[in-house]
């Protein structure tokens, strides 16, 4: 099942942390705010996206919902295909919520390398999500993989004491 307006939300779910991410490399690195803000702006936004998860998912539907299906790699059969179930809709509302808070509640606590800590964390959150929406196991691989390499950053550099 698709929505009504076959508007891919999914993917701009899963894309605007991304977007938040790429355009933190142009910014500079002195310039703190600035990349706090941006951070803060794509992780609300992110949020913000995601809500209409829960009032336009049909609870009482038994297929995937809000798919989005397009060829890939037709070689070995891979395709960008994307959707939702219940259990999905609500992890993918949690992480963007947590997303949210993570991002805010770092805004003094992280003093150094705050360019690299955003950006890991907004490559991470699409990571995230990418795993929560995948239905092609390529695809789902793939979004594992580019979760797993930021968390080792944002844990190994910006972890507690005994982070390694």
């Amino acid at each position: 099942m698709s929505n009504a307006a076959n508007f891919p939300i999914l993917s701009t779910i899963l894309f605007t942390p991304a977007v938040g991410a790429v355009l933190l490399l142009f910014v500079s690195r002195r310039q703190e705010n600035l990349i706090r803000w941006i951070a803060n702006v794509f992780a609300f936004l992110g949020f913000l996206v995601s809500l209409p998860l829960w009032f336009l998912y049909d609870a009482g539907g038994p297929q995937y919902q809000f798919v989005e299906q397009i060829p890939w790699i037709p070689s070995v059969g891979a395709q960008y295909f994307v959707g939702v179930d219940g259990f999905s809709t609500l992890m993918i509302l949690l992480t963007t919520l947590m997303g949210c808070i993570a991002v805010l509640s770092s805004w003094t606590a992280i003093t150094e390398r705050v360019k690299e800590y955003y950006i890991f964390l907004l490559v991470l959150q699409s990571g995230m999500i990418g795993a929560f929406v995948s239905l092609d196991f390529l695809l789902f691989f793939l979004f594992w993989e580019v979760m797993l390499v930021p968390m080792y950053f944002l844990i190994g550099i910006w972890g507690s004491d005994r982070r390694l």
